[in-house]
């Protein structure tokens, strides 16, 4: 069968690299013999794979869909073999992609869990937009993400946890004599602080800036809840922040002000999501409880 599945390989190495003398040397075989398969493959598809040239190998628009394929199959063959085994995605690697609005907080605790009760599994996490985790999966790229699941249609999402909103305010605010939790009504006119465009937080904290009668800071985007908080601590606004973060932050001690934001729309909800195949990667199920479990585990410990 061509292409087989060593050179399926090559070509996402080589998607991945850049450069065919970087991709042969992580795969350890020469670079004239990777080219030679790259030629051997775009000639048995009838398609340039690559355009190849002193700044790199370039892929072309018919090798984003050859490699986004490739991809796929490899990743089926691996879970074919984890299944066999009886270990799913516990039998070897998986590449989570997570906002890093969740990640830092919600992580660590699922990590050290894994590693106890599976040794041998790897994990291997990216903090990437909301955005970006969509396109990461689309091409293959991550194999599972955890994100607000309205922004990936046609996916696979498994359920984990609705967060709560929390407005975060300096510490000498004067909505500080108001009584908690704050109604949007009582945010009105003020700055909404929150993470860039390319994330779905920012897109629900515009919503709520609107229904308040505020509005969202155009001088200030944040590229982390920890950024946006210290922000709030200067007094530039109001960060809005999710509860798993504000209830790290609780336990450690603040320099802010954290109040619960009592309204319906002041929530997001997260998932496990991965691709829409006929059936889920075995112990996708085993991992979505894990991630159920530890986020219960930090908002019961707030």
């Amino acid at each position: 069968m061509r292409p087989t599945l060593r050179q399926l390989e090559y070509i996402v190495a080589v998607a991945d690299a850049g450069q065919v003398g970087l991709a042969a040397a992580q795969l350890n075989v020469s670079q004239p013999s990777l080219s030679a398969q790259l030629s051997e493959v775009e000639l048995d598809l009838g398609v340039t794979l690559f355009q190849r040239g002193r700044s790199g190998a370039k892929i072309t628009p018919a090798g984003e869909e050859v490699v986004r394929r490739a991809r796929q199959i490899l990743h089926e063959h691996k879970d074919l073999r984890a299944a066999a085994q009886g270990g799913g995605i516990f039998q070897g690697r998986l590449r989570l992609g997570v906002l890093p609005s969740i990640g830092p907080y919600l992580l660590p605790g699922v990590v050290q869990r894994l590693h106890r009760d599976h040794p041998s599994f790897r994990l291997i996490v990216r903090e990437e937009s909301t955005r970006d985790l969509d396109e990461g999966l689309r091409s293959g790229r991550l194999d599972m993400i955890i994100s607000t699941p309205e922004d990936h249609p046609g996916a696979k999402a498994d359920m984990l946890f609705t967060e709560q909103l929390w407005a975060a305010l300096a510490l000498d605010h004067p909505l500080l004599v108001a009584a908690t939790p704050l109604t949007l009504p009582a945010l009105a006119g003020q700055t909404f602080l929150t993470l860039g465009s390319g994330h779905r937080l920012s897109h629900i904290v515009a919503g709520l800036a609107a229904t308040a009668g505020g509005r969202v800071s155009d001088e200030y985007e944040g590229t982390s809840l920890d950024a946006i908080r210290l922000m709030a601590a200067t007094g530039a606004g109001v960060a809005i922040l999710p509860s798993i973060y504000a209830a790290t932050e609780s336990r450690r001690g603040t320099d802010v002000s954290l109040h619960l934001i009592k309204d319906p729309a002041a929530s997001r909800t997260l998932a496990l999501i991965q691709p829409n195949l006929p059936k889920p990667r075995p112990g996708s199920e085993l991992l979505a409880e894990v991630l159920r479990s530890e986020a219960t585990r930090i908002l019961r410990a707030a």
